[in-house]
């Protein structure tokens, strides 16, 4: 069982039924995915950019990622529709709690002038944060990378509040930004 999901079970899942109140332990929030997203627009002119994305996302999540494919023609953006933009994982069990943990404590300790995550979340206690290279996992070998490329990643929970989903997230070990601090 891995590290963080056994955190969750013995000492996370606990405390948030004391904290607020949960009566039953199906009440208490839980993870329910990851989604790893990569928007490559250079697709459109470069198909090689598409596959070196692929591969490093398929590297750092230990998942093949699926390619995601236009909606509809957008002329300013020379798009057509059903031309391959981006890449995309969902991650769940054991890979996702194995990708959260090295998250938190190894991929966002190497980020540069790191201060924490902000707390902002959708209204519905998930979690949401773009990070600006995937140098930042140490499973990517810098000299294989072709581009630094972002990519969003969201946590998705069973919390009903904001509040829920963040305290959840703290437990687990999301180092969030002290509140009044920019």
């Amino acid at each position: 069982m891995q590290r963080l999901r056994k955190l969750y079970y013995e000492e996370v899942r606990p405390k948030l039924m004391e904290e607020f109140g949960y009566r039953n332990v199906m009440e208490v929030p839980r993870l329910q995915k990851i989604v790893v997203n990569v928007g490559v627009g250079e697709a459109l002119d470069n198909a090689k950019a598409l596959d070196h994305t692929v591969r490093d996302i398929a590297t750092i999540t230990g998942q093949q990622p699926v390619i995601t494919r236009a909606r509809r023609s957008i002329a300013g953006f020379k798009l057509r529709e059903g031309r391959a933009i981006g890449v995309k994982v969902t991650l769940r069990g054991e890979r996702m709690w194995a990708f959260l943990d090295r998250l938190c404590n190894v991929a966002l300790a190497r980020q540069r002038d790191f201060h924490g995550v902000p707390d902002k979340m959708d209204g519905h206690g998930n979690f949401t944060l773009g990070l600006r290279e995937q140098l930042v996992f140490p499973e990517i070998n810098y000299d294989t990378i072709d581009k630094i490329r972002g990519m969003e990643i969201s946590i998705v929970t069973t919390a009903r509040t904001d509040e829920e989903g963040r305290r959840l997230l703290e437990l687990l070990g999301m180092p969030f930004r002290r509140r009044g601090r920019a």
